[in-house]
């Protein structure tokens, strides 16, 4: 077994502790998935949104790109001290609690706080708490499995990502059918329940590393890894373009294409589901043919979808296959990074390692609507920010199989 330095040179073994009850890791895998995909489905509320708030409070592109972006930079931000703080307390703690924060700015939004702009940003700004759920997920499911098997697991932890497809898909129709608070009523029962769930069924793995000191000498020692900056740069092109596309492909899709709000809602949650769907086989490929070369493969499919979109072909069949491909591709990528960081971080550092790279991700989701909304203010035209995208994700992909490709062979990881 091989075993990893943290920044004060002692040795953290990989794999200790006493043994491990069958069928545990799965059941602790189907509730952290499920707590991941509620506390997405809160996070994304207010992205199908988007389009009806920019008609009744006449929002500006910028308006509206900022109204679902705020939410997505918090919950990033927020992801560097709750990642912290699951190495600290577990996910047996933490995972109750950021679904219990939750529920406060999800009520907030749905009776009080969407009759102008200033309140709809309030609310987001909290509504980030949210999707800091990624960073309790990461590190106690890690905890959970042996290194052979955490790319995949993580994977499957990563369609929770899907709870941002249950938004896209019933938001709208409950706005219409019940009016604006209902969908927000829901969301914050389900919260409810799965807080005491979690707080009633949730273990920590046995034998997890408690980190001594104090949480800022911690995050100093997370940010003096390697692995934290090489996995941040590739997290934020992979899940970064995943939700880029989750919070603005309806405005894209209504925008560019002329297609009325149900349809392009649904369209974008068919994005979603397939992006969910490949991030487990992205990390069940990374556990058999290592993670770089899923993440080359990856972001070579996002290049070419990316060119191919800018040039705004046909939706039906060239446009749709372009979005779905970059879809398969975000999806899979954004697990071979998980993969990559469970291969190379220090084993009780985790949940530190994962909040920076899941803020990165997050991050990276954030200025491209903003960018994108800037873009067609100026222009008209979404070619251009579809063009950088694939200039990023060229860049990425060159450091995929330069840097990072060489820090995995110096570790002697590879399979």
């Amino acid at each position: 077994m091989r075993l990893l330095e943290d920044t004060t040179g002692a040795p953290s073994p990989r794999e200790a502790g006493p043994a491990i009850p069958a069928g545990r890791p799965w059941m602790m895998l189907t509730l952290a998935t499920l707590g991941f995909a509620v506390n997405f489905w809160a996070w994304a509320l207010l992205s199908p949104l988007g389009p009806r708030f920019k008609e009744t409070l006449a929002l500006s592109s910028f308006e509206q790109s900022l109204l679902v972006a705020v939410p997505v930079v918090v919950g990033s931000l927020g992801r560097i001290p709750v990642g912290a703080l699951t190495d600290r307390f577990g996910g047996r703690v933490m995972f109750p609690l950021v679904s219990a924060a939750t529920i406060v700015p999800v009520l907030y939004l749905g009776l009080a706080g969407h009759s102008s702009l200033t309140a709809l940003l309030i609310g987001g700004f909290f509504l980030g708490i949210g999707g800091t759920a990624f960073a309790v997920g990461v590190p106690f499911v890690n905890r959970w499995f042996p290194p052979e098997r955490r790319g995949l697991a993580i994977g499957v932890f990563g369609v929770g990502m899907g709870g941002t497809a249950i938004s896209a898909l019933t938001t709208v129709k409950l706005v219409d059918a019940h009016g604006m608070a209902n969908p927000f009523l829901i969301t914050a029962a389900a919260l409810a329940v799965y807080a005491v769930l979690a707080a009633v069924l949730l273990r920590d793995a046995p034998g997890r590393t408690v980190p001594a000191g104090p949480l800022a000498r911690r995050l100093a020692d997370t940010a003096r890894l390697s692995v934290t900056w090489q996995a941040s740069a590739l997290y934020a092109v992979a899940f970064g373009g995943y939700v880029a596309f989750s919070v603005y492909l309806p405005t894209y899709l209504k925008t560019g294409y002329g297609l009325g709000q149900a349809d392009a809602a649904n369209r974008m949650a068919g994005f979603v589901l397939l992006a969910v769907a490949m991030r487990p086989v992205g990390g069940w490929l990374s556990d058999r043919m290592g993670p770089v070369r899923v993440l080359a493969g990856s972001l070579a499919v996002v290049v070419a979808g990316a060119a191919v979109q800018a040039a705004t072909p046909p939706l039906a069949p060239v446009g749709t296959l372009a979005f779905l491909a970059m879809a398969a591709a975000l999806g899979a990528g954004s697990g071979a990074t998980f993969a990559l960081v469970a291969l190379l971080a220090p084993a009780n550092k985790v949940g530190s390692v994962t909040g920076v790279v899941g803020a990165a991700g997050g991050l990276g989701g954030f200025i491209p609507p903003l960018v994108m909304g800037v873009i067609f203010s100026a222009s008209g035209s979404y070619a251009l920010g579809l063009l950088l995208l694939a200039l990023v994700s060229a860049v990425a992909l060159a450091f995929t199989v330069t840097r990072v490709r060489r820090a995995v062979a110096s570790e002697g990881t590879s399979p």
